[in-house]
């Protein structure tokens, strides 16, 4: 598989695969977060912008969490950080189980900060570590490929949770974390049984390490601006799941919290998931930042859709914001890490420090839509227009 190839011949199929493997766990962990705020909302009688609170706990684990887990794996390796993340994920989510008798919402939050605190282990070895297995041209199709599995995860998330939560008997909140957290720990002892190649960003791309020699990392303007673009991804992303079953219901279209939910696992996240097979294949014949600027700008009409219209129409709108969104995480990230050499490690723990973009623009959508929630979507209107600007400019920042 010419992509996970180097020019020496030698094949990283095996590493490629095992570590694919993660990005469905932590699509599935993120995904459930959309159906957790709706439930929230109704079961402990909260507001919109209180239950915002649970993306907020998670994306501000990725804050908190991300320079000490670069540090970890700098020190200790890509294996190492990958089992410690999972060891994390699997304790927040047993941590559930308590949670389901107590039935408080701080509880809750701190279970959802430690598997956030897992997440961002497990995020910041395996991005970069899918981008240093081939050559650094194809770096932004193989994560986009990686990221694809990581669509799965994000379709059963609502599907399970719509399942369980609205089922029209109030099911155990517990149910979806026990199976989640059983299947990490299983991941967790195979991780442990296997040894993976540490490669050396200076073996994958001796060019990008000359490039890079005695100049900072904060001095490639493509990075510095690609952690802003991130941040503002991220931040669009979440928003819109946050609130999606919010929209669907508030609609005029009259469909439950539960059929929302299945239209979000199966239309938006099974869109989403296309999105990045079909991105992986597109980025072969034509520039991963030119892609991105088509994309962005899709998305950008899309929230138009959401905002200025009702109905069908507004639905659709959102729906289809999915297919746009899908390449936009995986693609910035390889574009901002692309030469940046000896740096690429510590790179990669301030672009999953961006990641707390979701821990606000669910917050300011809440407040921002506590009468009608289609006026919270002006924030990921404003997130994509940024991520368009960089992608437009990035050529003449890469060689800045």
């Amino acid at each position: 598989m010419r992509l996970v190839q180097t020019k020496d011949g030698t094949s990283y199929l095996w590493p490629f695969v095992l570590v694919t493997s993660l990005f469905f766990l932590w699509g599935f962990a993120h995904s459930i977060l959309d159906v957790l705020n709706k439930h929230f909302q109704e079961v402990l009688v909260i507001s919109k912008a209180k239950s915002a609170m649970v993306q907020a706990v998670v994306y501000g684990g990725y804050f908190l969490m991300a320079l000490p887990a670069g540090h970890f794996i700098r020190r200790y390796g890509y294996r190492m950080g990958v089992i410690l993340g999972l060891l994390l994920y699997a304790l927040g989510a047993f941590l559930f189980v308590p949670g389901s008798r107590m039935m408080s919402f701080e509880f809750f939050l701190f279970s959802l900060f430690i598997i956030g605190c897992g997440l961002t282990c497990l995020e910041t070895a395996a991005n970069p570590y899918v981008t240093v297995l081939g050559e650094p041209e194809t770096a932004a199709s193989r994560l986009n490929l990686a990221q694809s599995f990581n669509g799965l995860g994000w379709i059963l998330g609502p599907l399970v949770g719509g399942l369980v939560l609205f089922s029209g008997e109030g099911g155990n909140i517990a149910w979806p974390y026990i199976g989640i957290g059983c299947a990490v720990v299983l991941v967790a002892l195979l991780f442990l049984r296997v040894r993976l190649p540490e490669i050396k960003e200076e073996e994958s791309d001796a060019a990008s390490v000359v490039a890079s020699a005695g100049k900072g990392l904060w001095n490639h303007a493509h990075f510095t601006l690609g952690v802003v673009a991130l941040f503002c991804y991220v931040a669009a992303q979440t928003g819109i799941n946050s609130f999606f079953i919010n929209y669907v219901t508030e609609s005029s279209i009259g469909m439950s919290n539960r059929d929302a939910a299945l239209l979000l696992s199966f239309g938006g996240m099974g869109l989403f998931m296309f999105g990045r097979f079909f991105g992986s294949w597109l980025m072969e014949k034509m520039a991963a930042e030119r892609l991105l600027l088509y994309f962005a700008l899709g998305a950008g009409v899309c929230m138009l859709l959401v905002i200025l219209t009702s109905g069908w129409m507004g639905v659709t709108g959102l729906f289809v914001c999915y297919l746009f969104e899908s390449i936009m995480f995986p693609t910035i990230f390889a574009l901002a890490i692309r030469g940046v050499g000896v740096h690429t490690k510590r790179a990669s723990s301030f672009l999953i420090m961006s990641i707390v973009g979701g821990a606000v623009a669910p917050v300011l959508m809440g407040l921002c839509g506590a009468e009608a929630i289609r006026v919270g979507f002006f924030v990921p209107l404003v997130c994509f227009g940024v991520i368009a600007l960089y992608a437009f400019r990035y050529r003449r920042w890469l060689q800045a």
